[in-house]
This record gives structure tokens, C-alpha cells and sequence, in this order.
């Protein structure tokens, strides 16, 4: 049967009432939750019999109550600053103080704030591009990368910026946007590094000064500004003539190179030839004065056998005219193949060693010409016969 059905005879009403079976007082359940609360703290429950000095307990159980809620409150403006960064407090929403790595004590919520910043994470910045995800090519920002140079030709310039947070107050409260100056001081810096040097020194040997300068003058720039930021690196990805022109470009590259392959061809070439001509030069100047010496000395020894000769022949014209004659004809018929035989009344058939006289003859050629004296090759032995030049007479 339920509780509060017609009839019933137990009272099961849950709310306390006897024999009443209307809703229950709403008082009375607010007042037997207030007893509750009372003796839970040290006070007595209202009708105990001494309800003078109820009022004193339950006041000490709501101070107790305070207390806990204030050391509560307290301990909540324990915070921990760790390694590598910077807590920056704020009191009523104005800077406070800045605090290093470890644990601190501020006030807590809502008298003061603390924002924790990184000041050792590497923050890094594309100019020019801005790369893709896992296996998906970098995207080119024209608008960013093309920059006139101060020859007024026109590079792609792609980069990207490394920095971290050195102060982190200023990082916070002086400029609204850090991480966006930070972008445009970089732009405004390469380009006027860009601007203030010529096209080759940027494509070929100028790029690590590209990167120093751009760099200081970027630092420079944020310092102005006090932004509280430091430019760990700066990275130069790719620099080169636009897309429009690159072929033609190409082309003037592979001409310079060629250029310079055949300047040094050229010039091993010449290293090459140049000791040799000059050693060939030297060799004919040796040469012209060796024979220059040799005919002089000939000369002068032609001067002096003449006058040798003179001498001689002052003295016996007769027998030095024969001899010069003989010898004369000698050198001369010397040189020569022919054989003069006189066989005027003669008819006896002769033998004449040609093969050898031939030989004898070719001999005394080869001694003329090496310079040994010539003087007459004899035809035989000392018994009879006779020199190749005169006439061999035949007998009967």
C-alpha cells in the first residue's frame, strides 16, 4: 500500500508529518537543515533545552569555514616557473615584475595574472615561400620573393628567419603584434640588401654576406623597436632569376662557364707552348753563335793557310803552282765516279776493279765531307798503281 494512500494505517510520510498528508512545510525543512548544520559545528539543535546560548558555536564553525577558504586562496598564488622560461606578472592587469625559472608567490586571482613565455623555443618565419607538409613541394609567394636589385634586374629571394624571445616584457606589452613586425622588419631589411648590391654578386659569391648583412640590419631595426626578440639565424633557401626569364638566364650561365673553361684553356696552353718556343728560341740562338764562332775560326784559318801559302809560293813559284794545280785537280775529280782511260794504240782487253775504285771513291767523299783532309785516294798499293784522276794508259 503506499505511503500516502487512503486508509493506510502506518504514517509513511517521509517528510516528519503525523496524520497530516499535504505537502510538507517548506519552514520546517529549512529549519531541521540549519539543526543539522549546527550540530555539525559545535552547535545544539533549536528546542534542546538551552537555546539561550545556541547563537556562540555556530559562529566559530563559519569562521573555521573562512579561514580554510582563505589559506586556500593563499596557497593558490604558489606558481613554477620552468627552465627556459619567463613568468611575467600582472597586477590588476598592469606589468608587475618579471620572474626567472623556480618557484614564486604572487597574489592570487583576480589580484594578480601570471603568463608564462618561452624565451629558449627557436620561432622561425618564411619570406619569399612557405613550405608544405609532409611531401608536398613549398609554395612560392611572389608578392614577398621578388626584389629588385641595384643593376635593376630582378631576383627570387626565398628565405626564412630563426629567432627566440629575449625579454619577455616587451614581448608581451610594447608591440601588439611581435611575430608580425618581426615579418616585416625581415622583408624591408633583405630588401635593402638586395637593393643596395648587384644581380652575379647575389646568385654566385655574395650570398654569405647577403646573410650577415641582412641580418645585422634586421637586429638593428628590431632594437629600435624594443620588441624584445633575437635573430638566432638567418637562412637563405634559394636565390634566382624569375621563372620567366630563367631559361635565358641558364644560358647566360652556361656561357660565362664556357668562357671561363676555354680562358683557362687557353691559358695551360700557353703555359704549355711558351717554355718551349722560348727554349726552341734560345737552342737557334746557340746554334747561330756556334756557327758564327766555327765560320769565323774557318776564316781565319783560310786567312792564315793563304798567307802561309804566300809565303811559300814567294819563294818556289814554279813547284807551288804544280802543287796547287795537282791538288786542285784532285779535290775536284776526287768527288766524282768517272774513270779516264787512254787506250790510243791499244788493243789488249784490260780488267779494271770499277766495283772498287767505286768504293775507294765514295770513301774519300764521305772523309771530304766530315771534314778530315782530303788530299787523294790512291787506286792501289805503293808498286805501280796509280790515283783514280789520272789516265791509266794501257800496254800491249
Amino acid at each position: 500500500m503506499a505511503w500516502n494512500e487512503p486508509g493506510g494505517g502506518n504514517n509513511k510520510d517521509p517528510w516528519g508529518g503525523r496524520g497530516n498528508q499535504g505537502p510538507p512545510d517548506l519552514d520546517e525543512v529549512v529549519r531541521k537543515m540549519q539543526d543539522k548544520l549546527g550540530g555539525l559545528f559545535g552547535g545544539r539543535k533549536r528546542g534542546g533545552g538551552s537555546g539561550a546560548g545556541s547563537g556562540g558555536p555556530g559562529k566559530v564553525g563559519v569562521g573555521l569555514i573562512v579561514g580554510i577558504a582563505v589559506l586556500v586562496w593563499l596557497f593558490s598564488g604558489i606558481y613554477i616557473v620552468d627552465a627556459g622560461k619567463q613568468g611575467v606578472v600582472l597586477r590588476f592587469g598592469a606589468f608587475s615584475e618579471a620572474t626567472m625559472p623556480g618557484p614564486h608567490w604572487r597574489f592570487p586571482y583576480p589580484i594578480d595574472q601570471v603568463k608564462i613565455v618561452d624565451v629558449e623555443q627557436r620561432r622561425f618565419v618564411e619570406i619569399g615561400y612557405r613550405s608544405g607538409g609532409a611531401g608536398q613541394a613549398s609554395v612560392v609567394v611572389p608578392r614577398e620573393a621578388l626584389m629588385l636589385t641595384k643593376d635593376e634586374n630582378i631576383v627570387n629571394i626565398q628565405f626564412a628567419v630563426q629567432y627566440q624571445v629575449s625579454d619577455a616584457r616587451n614581448y608581451l606589452f610594447d608591440v601588439r603584434d611581435p611575430n608580425a613586425v618581426l615579418k616585416q622588419a625581415a622583408e624591408s631589411a633583405i630588401r635593402e640588401v638586395i637593393g643596395t648590391s648587384k644581380m652575379d654578386f647575389v646568385l654566385k659569391e655574395g650570398r654569405a654576406e647577403v646573410v650577415g648583412r641582412t641580418r645585422e640590419v634586421m637586429q638593428k631595426t628590431l632594437d629600435v623597436y624594443n620588441i624584445g626578440l633575437l635573430v638566432s639565424d638567418v637562412n637563405l633557401q634559394d636565390a634566382q632569376p624569375p621563372e620567366e626569364v630563367q631559361a635565358a638566364f641558364s644560358d647566360a650561365i652556361k656561357a660565362r662557364e664556357d668562357k671561363e673553361r676555354f680562358k683557362n684553356e687557353a691559358e695551360a696552353y700557353a703555359n704549355d707552348i711558351i717554355p718551349k718556343a722560348r727554349g726552341g728560341a734560345a737552342r737557334q740562338m746557340q746554334e747561330a753563335e756556334g756557327y758564327k764562332e766555327s765560320l769565323i775560326a774557318k776564316a781565319e784559318g783560310e786567312a792564315s793557310r793563304f798567307s802561309q801559302l804566300l809565303k811559300e809560293y814567294k819563294k818556289a813559284p814554279q813547284v807551288t803552282r804544280k802543287r796547287l794545280y795537282l791538288e786542285t785537280m784532285e779535290s775536284v775529280l776526287g768527288k766524282t765516279g768517272k774513270v779516264i782511260i787512254d787506250s790510243k794504240n791499244s788493243n789488249n782487253l784490260m780488267y779494271l776493279p770499277v766495283d772498287q775504285i767505286m768504293k775507294q771513291s765514295l770513301g774519300a767523299r764521305r772523309l771530304s765531307t766530315a771534314g778530315g783532309s782530303n788530299k787523294g785516294v790512291q787506286s792501289g798499293s805503293s808498286q805501280g798503281q796509280t790515283r783514280p784522276s789520272r789516265k791509266i794508259r794501257g800496254t800491249r
